[in-house]
């Protein structure tokens, strides 16, 4: 192993190469689009993607907001077999912070938040939709560092106040908003990708799913793999309106062991995939996975946003990953969500060039320039890479930060 140091872009980076290369051990976990968790993420996002654009269009720049400490508060919800109904709302708290004016103009923030959640939830949880409870805590109060003196507010003081879009900062240099870290690797091994792909199909918009609207999507895989057999316990609810008894939801377990067995074959070639399916099923005294929306949070569960999938939509304890929540942060300037994108792909782009495994991580120092980081590590499992060309890549990456905010305010990047 070898360890180069360097700077690009005034950031100190270090090259190791000649990394031992990720065993084939896997464990891992996926939640799907109607986990709790999932969902918490992907309303955060629509947030700040309904206020990005809605700033951007009116003042020409997305103004100062996060919501990203968004919460759902599971509600209640009475099961049968044929039907089903809410008993009480899921609470939707619209936790964050954002400019309700610019300049003379006021932004209408609890408006545009309204609208995005219940949209949200028509798409996503459609028997939900008339059963929210929206709970908003949408503050402009500075960041620590605003001191109040006999001169007059500082420039702190406007973050979330702005009298126009030139006391935004970043409209001047792009500085990073907290010290934090970004992290990524490439590739993903071949039963990472059948897990992803997997809940994908089970829990999205699929061929299967369209042809059983009994599948509910709060579909989460815990998946183990030895470098020989892979196993998992798999979670897929079904929807209560379409299973008339308890011998249809024994015959739909099932069709979705067989669906799975069949996706397996198709993207696991020669592995042995052995499934446990609901595993808290008790049928004899009918406490099954069965929901009336589709999603455990109808009945007790919570989403809070960061506790479910990474960046890269996995959850992979055996790989390097951090903690940030990166939904709904603001997509200008916040390093916990740059950062763990611009990894993942600078990653990607590492594996593509060297033809073998690549980790990084960007490091912020907060109120330092965001396309110069800390501390940049680079750690390739290939013997003699071309350092020029992993410098080139990373001073690519680095100042991509512009291209990256308009991609996630207008394509509607997921980001788990």
């Amino acid at each position: 192993m070898q360890r180069v140091s360097t700077k690009v872009r005034n950031s100190s980076i270090t090259i190791e190469t000649g990394r031992p290369l990720p065993t084939d051990l896997v464990l891992l976990e996926r939640k799907g689009i109607g986990h709790p968790d999932t969902l918490a993420d992907h309303l955060a996002e629509e947030l700040s993607r309904a206020y990005s654009r809605y700033t951007l269009d009116r003042f020409g720049a997305v103004l100062h907001h996060n919501f990203d400490k968004l919460a759902l508060l599971g509600g209640s919800c009475e099961v049968r077999y044929g039907a089903g109904r809410m008993t009480a709302p899921v609470k939707v708290l619209i936790n964050g912070r954002a400019a309700y004016a610019c300049g003379g103009e006021d932004i209408p923030v609890r408006e545009l938040a309204e609208q995005a959640v219940l949209a949200f939830f028509q798409d996503r949880l459609p028997e939900l939709a008339s059963h929210l409870d929206l709970i908003f805590n949408i503050t402009s109060n500075p960041s620590p560092g605003a001191v109040v003196t006999d001169e007059g507010g500082t420039d702190r003081s406007r973050w979330f106040a702005p009298r126009s879009v030139d006391d935004l900062r970043e409209r001047h240099v792009l500085l990073a908003n907290d010290t934090s870290l970004g992290t990524g690797w490439a590739p993903m091994a071949p039963f990472e990708q059948f897990a992803h792909a997997l809940v994908n199909h089970l829990s999205g918009v699929s061929e299967f799913t369209q042809a059983n609207p009994w599948c509910g999507s709060d579909v989460k895989l815990m998946g183990h793999f030895d470098g020989t057999k892979a196993e998992a316990v798999l979670c897929v609810p079904q929807k209560s309106a379409h299973v008339p008894n308890r011998a249809a939801y024994l015959a739909n377990k099932k069709e979705v062991l067989a669906e799975c067995a069949r996706f397996a074959e198709q993207h696991l070639p020669g592995v042995e995939v052995t499934f446990l399916l609901n595993a808290r099923d008790v049928p004899d005294k009918d406490e099954l996975y069965l929901t009336y929306t589709g999603s455990s949070i109808e009945s007790g569960d919570e989403g809070v946003v960061g506790r479910g999938n990474r960046v890269n939509g996995l959850i992979t304890p055996l790989r390097p990953m951090n903690l940030e929540g990166a939904s709904g942060k603001n997509p200008v300037y916040h390093v916990g969500k740059l950062y763990n994108l611009a990894a993942t792909r600078l990653a990607q782009r590492l594996y593509e060039e060297t033809g073998s495994y690549a980790e990084v991580h960007l490091v912020s120092a907060t109120g330092q320039r965001l396309d110069q980081p800390w501390k940049v590590l680079v750690r390739l499992a290939a013997e003699d890479p071309e350092i020029e060309k992993v410098q080139a890549q990373v001073a690519l990456a680095l100042g991509g930060f512009p291209e990256l905010t308009a991609e996630l305010v207008h394509h509607g990047v997921r980001l788990s």
